[in-house]
């Protein structure tokens, strides 16, 4: 069983943003900037394109609502997504805030938020994710 798998289950803390039948939103604890929001099917598949074809279509429009609810919390030009998904064997799309594509570099220092940020920031996003 993957962290990621854990983290929907409950069994790990994390910071909800949004969460469906299928998929789950929480933050990155080591976030590119805040807001940085990882989406992770709650079925455990490790290679993104080892998903079927429609979960991958219903992963991308649910990442769609949680970035849409990103963009109103952290204005920004654009909300970036990727997919790499090295360090976790399980699934999972990256959205974060974009002011510049600096601001997508995975290499950089990662940001130390304090917990009570992250709580207010998951709060925000799901209130925002709730009204999409």
């Amino acid at each position: 069983m993957t962290i990621f798998s854990k983290i929907v289950r409950g069994d790990i803390p994390s910071y909800k943003c949004a969460e469906n039948e299928e998929f789950y939103a929480f933050l990155d604890i080591n976030p590119v900037t805040k807001g940085h929001t990882l989406v992770v099917p709650k079925r455990e598949v490790d290679y993104f394109f080892d998903l079927t074809d429609e979960e991958i279509g219903r992963m991308m429009v649910f990442s769609k609502r949680v970035a849409a609810a990103i963009k109103e919390v952290f204005p920004c030009k654009k909300v970036g997504v990727a997919v790499m998904g090295l360090d976790v064997p399980h699934a999972h799309v990256h959205l974060a805030p974009l002011q510049s594509e600096v601001d997508m570099d995975f290499g950089k220092k990662k940001l130390q938020l304090p917990a009570e940020e992250m709580m207010q920031i998951a709060s925000q996003i799901q209130q925002a994710f709730e009204r999409k």
